[in-house]
């Protein structure tokens, strides 16, 4: 009689990061979808009794652009795009063949995003992402405030008054600038904000201190994941903001817990460039 893990399906999945903001990447080209997800990617990225990693993203054929992916919170929950996460997702198109183009377009639910692959020794080292315009309209992000725009304003947390700028780049954030983020207790007010009900969507919580005009550190509280070590469309929104209240040059060094990266927000397009490491970790088989 076969033993019970000889019955057992497999799926191969692939280990990656991107200044630390780790994810499991399933490559649908080879490998079924599953019909949750969202339980695959609660069970997958539990720490001490599986894999282990912020979330979990499927690269997927598409039928309007080079790749398609979709990518799950380690909660479970859904994100509609992920900018460390899109990196990784190049470098494994690339590196992996399943294109050989410097420029690639990526189908997501934030819309299509492209993509330039910068090779040497014939692997991505970095890749530079279009992550498109910033949305700033309140009822866009979503924020429960009228006007154009939430930027500076009061938000209330165990009584305390914390001023903040709301800004979505695929995902919502809430950016705070602070002049010291080192002692922050992220771990007791990062859930405050995430479901402050200012915020209907739940929201992502940037803590940022800027250093000068094109130096910003920065921490991250992710909807779905808690405290990660960098976060990409955290990191774009979060020179938005700092554009937004006279703080910055539209062009800085963004520094993470997991590294650097670099942001532009460009006058003449009104594009946000992001522009990071991707890795490999390790590559396994998963029982289904």
């Amino acid at each position: 009689m076969p033993l019970a893990a000889e019955c057992e399906a497999y799926m191969r999945f692939m280990k990656m990061q991107g200044t630390g903001n780790d994810y499991i990447y399933i490559n649908c080209f080879e490998e079924p979808f599953p019909e949750n997800p969202e339980a695959l990617a609660l069970r997958l990225s539990d720490r001490h009794f599986s894999i282990g990693s912020d979330g979990l993203i499927f690269i997927c054929p598409s039928d309007i652009a080079d790749i398609k992916m979709l990518m799950y919170n380690a909660d479970g929950s859904n994100s509609p795009m992920c900018g460390n996460g899109i990196r990784c997702v190049g470098k494994y198109a690339y590196d992996m063949g399943l294109t050989k183009k410097e420029k690639i377009t990526v189908e997501t639910p934030a819309g299509l995003k492209h993509l330039s692959l910068n090779i040497a020794g014939g692997v991505v080292k970095t890749v530079t992402v279009n992550m498109g315009r910033p949305i700033l309209r309140p009822a866009d992000i979503p924020v429960l405030s009228s006007g154009e725009a939430f930027v500076n304003q009061p938000v209330t947390v165990d009584g305390a008054v914390w001023k903040g700028t709301a800004v979505s780049v695929g995902n919502p954030h809430f950016v705070i600038f602070l002049p010291d983020i080192s002692a922050l207790d992220l771990e007791t007010i990062g859930p405050k904000f995430e479901n402050h009900p200012t915020f209907p969507h739940r929201i992502n919580t940037e803590f940022a201190a800027v250093i000068d005009k094109t130096t910003i550190n920065m921490r991250v509280w992710e909807r779905g994941a808690g405290e990660t070590l960098s976060c990409g469309t955290g990191a774009c929104a979060t020179l938005v903001a700092a554009v937004l209240n006279g703080l910055t040059d539209r062009c800085v060094d963004l520094n993470v817990a997991g590294g650097a990266l670099k942001i532009h927000w460009d006058e003449d397009t009104g594009n946000i460039y992001m522009t990071g490491g991707a890795e490999f970790s390790f590559s396994g088989e998963i029982p289904v």
